[in-house]
């Protein structure tokens, strides 16, 4: 048998102070959250002071880091890629800091009327220089499948993964960014990155561009057969909830204490359902 799912969540969805984000987490019996925002600040940007206080209090409470939701590749392809790097390397060190060993990235904007296959190299030499440092750091860098990235289709995401080729190098399954794209995420992207998923993303949608996000089963994700599908594959990573029931922007979405209630009952109702264990 399995180990039960992990649920986990953006915790910044929640909202922005940190003990009110955790005290929302404490309230679902969730004790692992994906470290994004606090404070107002992205985590790469917190001081050294703010990441004492934020280690402790995440410490003294019994919290897990499932990942560092970093924006790395969250940039144009033909963008300065130097002051990345560095961005990578804080968030490699914030990675070992918190003991998780996942970093999110992302693989860069094509630019507007250009065709991704136009960029390819440069997304490959750019993701070849982030995973080999993920690589030294013994940390696995996951890729999101966003809209408008070079990796937003599953076709280019195991592209990607499989030209890497790199043990360090692994995909996040977000089934409201396929749908966004027009793409049904089940089973048509999941069947052609499955061996490659470590973490899912948990928000519902409904089909086609702009289509309303959703709580898990309210959308067109079939987040129920997903889950029950990486099941029956041995899955073992987090679910992690990122709603985005009240805002969905480039840099983060936001749900609010009531929305990301509803959105972790709703994953819950989910898994019950299809007879998949949580914890």
């Amino acid at each position: 048998m399995t180990a039960p799912f992990v649920i986990s969540g953006f915790a910044d969805e929640i909202a922005s102070d940190l003990d009110d984000q955790l005290s929302t987490l404490e309230s679902l019996d969730i004790d692992h959250l994906d470290l994004r925002g606090v404070w107002d600040e992205n985590a790469l940007d917190l001081s050294d002071e703010r990441l004492d206080e934020l280690e402790a209090t995440l410490d003294e409470r019994g919290f897990s880091v499932t990942s560092i939701g970093s924006p790395i590749g969250k940039i144009g392809v033909e963008d300065d890629f130097e002051p990345h790097v560095e961005r990578l390397d804080r968030a490699l060190e914030l990675a070992n800091r918190f003991d998780t060993e996942y970093v999110r990235v992302f693989s860069y904007y094509i630019p507007e009327g250009d065709g991704p296959a136009d960029h390819r190299e440069e997304v490959l030499r750019r993701t070849r220089v982030a995973v080999e440092k993920a690589e030294e750091a013994g940390v696995t860098l996951v890729h999101e499948n966003e809209k408008d990235i070079y990796g937003d289709t599953p076709g280019r995401v195991r592209d990607l993964l499989t030209t890497v080729d790199s043990p360090h190098f692994r995909a996040v399954f977000d089934p409201a960014n396929y749908l966004e794209i027009g793409v049904r995420p089940y089973p048509d992207a999941l069947l052609q990155v499955v061996e490659y998923v470590e973490q899912v993303h948990v928000k519902d949608a409904e089909y086609g561009e702009r289509g309303e996000i959703r709580p898990a089963g309210e959308g067109d994700g079939r987040i129920g057969e997903t889950v029950a599908a990486l099941r029956d594959r041995g899955f073992e990573g987090a679910l992690s909830l990122e709603p985005h029931l009240s805002f969905a922007g480039s840099a983060y979405g936001y749900s609010g204490p009531e929305g990301f209630e509803a959105a972790a009952e709703a994953l819950k109702g989910v898994l019950d359902e299809e007879g998949v264990r949580y914890e």
